[in-house]
């Protein structure tokens, strides 16, 4: 019989992210598929109280917790020993955890450590004659791919916005923490602090329900023959700004730094979606001055509604790749929607 165990760590003021809901409900859907195998939860983060209450009807066999303040902040050290120990404690099968900085860091080393196994950014669960496959994309060749293994346990790390968030009513669980030794090596790395942007100069927003992608035409030469690159970065921050939405860029407009020409200034590979780039998951999207080319759609994939704008009308994005196109500049669209957000 197949235990399964979910990981989750907490934010910093001791709530679970929406992935963690989201992997939540596929260990449950598992566990279903498999016949009823036991989940167990295990949550680390300094105080994990008000986490556990939050997914207290979720019927889960127990709740497991590694807390306190050597656990508050991502650090690889205490992170490993605390996964290590989770599954040393609840001994499952199967170890489905959702994909973050934090795990992303942390997992491979706690697998190994278990002598389990890893795969990550997984899109896809089922149990295929009582056993389970998983699936992942490999981007740059183009394929899905099914994957399966005997060797346990097996760590699963799922990609966000794949399953719904579990939804259930908060209630009142008793925790079982688990007493973990912290040794020296742990003691080596300190957290000392945590800086971030400003919330105006933070342009990558997981969790926003708009995707806006900029392409090579916003540097290009417009229709007055002349190059308006200031006045692109006050259109395109403008948008995200007013719209809280998370900010893509094909690959040919963040190259251009390397190839001398001027650029968006606040734009980094970072913001890259596309085949070599990431593979964003919101409910729209709406790329502007792409010519839509598949290694650059091919990261949209599980963007629920696609819309653009391009002067083209047989640019790529008119092929059967967007859900609506909007055959219009550009220049003159964006700045009419931010006055409208702006009015708003």
């Amino acid at each position: 019989m197949d235990k399964i165990l979910l990981l989750a760590h907490t934010q910093t003021d001791g709530s679970l992210p929406k992935a963690a809901y989201e992997s939540l409900n596929a260990a449950l859907t598992l566990a279903a598929d498999l016949g009823g195998a036991a989940v167990t939860v295990g949550l680390i983060g300094a105080d994990v109280q008000a986490a556990a209450d939050s997914i207290a009807t979720c019927g889960a066999a127990s709740i497991l917790a590694v807390s306190g303040e050597d656990f508050a902040a991502s650090r690889y050290s205490s992170d490993t020993v605390a996964v290590e120990t989770l599954v040393k404690e609840t001994a499952p099968t199967l170890v489905l955890a959702p994909t973050s900085s934090r795990f992303s860091r942390c997992l491979p080393g706690a697998a190994y450590r278990c002598d389990g196994r890893i795969e990550t950014h997984i899109t896809g669960i089922e149990v295929v004659d009582g056993a389970v496959q998983v699936q992942r994309w490999y981007y740059r060749q183009r394929m899905v791919a099914s994957l399966s293994r005997v060797q346990r346990p097996w760590f699963l790390v799922i990609d966000s916005g794949v399953f719904e968030p579990w939804q259930g009513a908060a209630g009142s669980v008793d925790v079982q923490t688990l007493e973990v030794a912290i040794g020296d090596d742990c003691q080596r790395t300190k957290v000392l602090g945590v800086q971030t942007p400003d919330s105006d100069a933070q342009t990558i927003r997981p969790d926003a329900k708009l995707l806006f992608v900029a392409g090579a035409g916003w540097t290009k030469k417009q229709t007055d023959g002349q190059l308006h690159i200031k006045q692109a970065e006050e259109l395109i921050l403008g948008f995200i700004n007013n719209s809280k939405a998370s900010l893509g860029s094909s690959k040919s407009l963040v190259d251009q730094s390397s190839e001398g020409g001027e650029v968006i200034s606040f734009m980094s590979h970072l913001n890259q979606v596309g085949q070599t780039g990431s593979t964003p998951r919101h409910l729209k999207g709406l790329a502007t001055c792409c010519h839509g080319e598949e290694p650059h759609t091919v990261g949209w994939r599980f963007i629920s509604e696609r819309r653009a704008i391009s002067l083209d009308p047989n640019c790529g994005w008119a092929q059967g790749k967007a859900d609506v196109l909007y055959v219009a500049d550009a220049f003159e669209v964006i700045a009419k929607i931010n006055e409208l957000l702006a009015g708003s």
